[in-house]
C-alpha cells in the first residue's frame, strides 16, 4: 500500500479530455499531467485535440509573438 495517496484534481461536472487513454471524463479520474481541460461540456471535451490543434496555428501565425527576422527583442540593444 503506497503511503501517500496520489490525487487527482478536479470536481465532478468538469469534462476532461485524457491524452493517454484518448477519451472524455468527467471529474479527475486521470492525473492533470495527463488531460487537457477542463471542459464545459462533454462536446466541448471531445474536440480537445482539434481546439489544441486551432490554438497552436493561432500562436504561430501571431505577429507579437514572431518578430521580423534579426530585429532586436523589445527592451536590448543591438551593438
Amino acid at each position: 500500500m503506497a503511503l501517500f495517496k496520489k490525487r487527482t484534481v478536479g470536481k465532478p461536472g468538469e469534462w476532461y479530455y485524457c491524452l493517454e487513454h484518448k477519451t472524455v471524463e468527467e471529474g479527475p479520474d486521470c492525473p492533470g499531467k495527463d488531460r487537457f481541460g477542463p471542459y464545459a461540456s462533454r462536446a466541448e471535451a471531445q474536440r480537445a485535440m482539434e481546439i489544441a490543434r486551432e490554438r497552436n496555428l493561432e500562436w504561430e501565425t501571431d505577429p507579437k509573438w514572431h518578430d521580423a527576422k534579426g530585429a532586436a527583442p523589445e527592451g536590448e540593444r543591438e551593438d
